[in-house]
């Protein structure tokens, strides 16, 4: 191809630029990347749902053979067990808002017949009228209890968030099974679907099915790779740009700008370019 503007690219400040754009380019293609595996997390968790949710409970040491086994794949599936509430030893995972509204969620320890103690999450509280924690926490069914819950993994710790007694930062079940002084499953803990005997008092409000939805990453991730390609665009456009003013007396481009200007007088002048006609005149 026959383009003498490209030779101003070998110059040290083209190069420099040239330099900045593969950098831009770079990065962008790795946010896009980053985006790409963004949807592959969302479409699997999409998978889970739609495999798990609605899945034949099983028993919990069926599906958690042992305290800290866990597998990511068993996320949302309903697991069944018998035991006793320990309502003494319940807690409240501060900061969780829902539709907009502040609140918390109700951690139950369950303790088997093994002696384990499995954490059931029985559900959400709003936050109270005039405190920092809810006007009333319904109470858990007494003595033996059936509780199908689905399982979710616990949550990693927050630097610097703490808690007040009787409530924790995050679900950090590691932590929880060490403030219960017992043996705690600590691979994972369950979201309440239902309990029986049924309560004397409602339950807190059961967790919200989580939303079929990969998000906006696909999308996303194309706008970061047309970014990186605008940019070496745009730096040709420039390169030729500067070219072109600085041999605006070379014949070729003489001959250019008169085809560009025949042109534009083969078309009707727009307001603008009347404009300026008016002005040269006046003057």
């Amino acid at each position: 191809m026959n383009a003498p503007w490209l030779k101003q690219v070998f110059t040290r400040r083209w190069l420099a630029y040239l330099l900045v754009t593969i950098l831009f380019a770079i990065s962008c293609v790795a946010l896009g990347m980053w985006q790409f595996a963004r949807r592959d997390e969302a479409r699997l968790e999409m998978t889970r749902i739609l495999e798990n949710f609605d899945s034949t409970p099983v028993s919990l040491t069926d599906a958690l053979p042992a305290l800290d086994a866990f597998n990511a794949d068993e996320k949302w599936l309903p697991v069944t067990m018998t035991g006793t509430y320990v309502a003494e030893d319940e807690m409240l995972v501060r900061g969780r808002p829902r539709d907009g509204a502040p609140g918390f969620e109700v951690l139950t320890p369950l303790r088997l017949p093994s002696g384990a103690v499995f954490i059931v999450d029985r559900g959400w509280l709003p936050t109270g009228e005039s405190q920092d924690a809810p006007d009333h926490i319904p109470t858990p069914p007494r003595g033996e209890v059936t509780v199908v819950a689905r399982l979710k993994a616990g949550e990693p710790s927050i630097v610097g968030r703490g808690a007040i007694p009787g409530q924790v930062a995050t679900i950090e079940l590691p932590l929880i099974a060490s403030m219960l002084a017992q043996p705690t499953y600590t691979g994972a803990y369950g979201v309440m679907t239902s309990e029986s005997p049924d309560p004397i008092e409602a339950p807190p409000a059961s967790v919200q099915r989580p939303q079929l939805d990969e998000g906006p990453h696909l999308s996303y991730a194309f706008q970061w790779i047309l970014f990186a390609i605008m940019g070496f665009i745009g730096l040709g456009w420039a390169i030729r740009n500067e070219w072109r003013i600085r041999n605006a007396d070379d014949p070729k481009e003489i001959e250019r700008n008169a085809g560009v200007r025949a042109k534009k007088a083969l078309r009707s002048p727009s307001d603008a370019e009347i404009e300026d006609q008016l002005m040269d005149e006046s003057h």
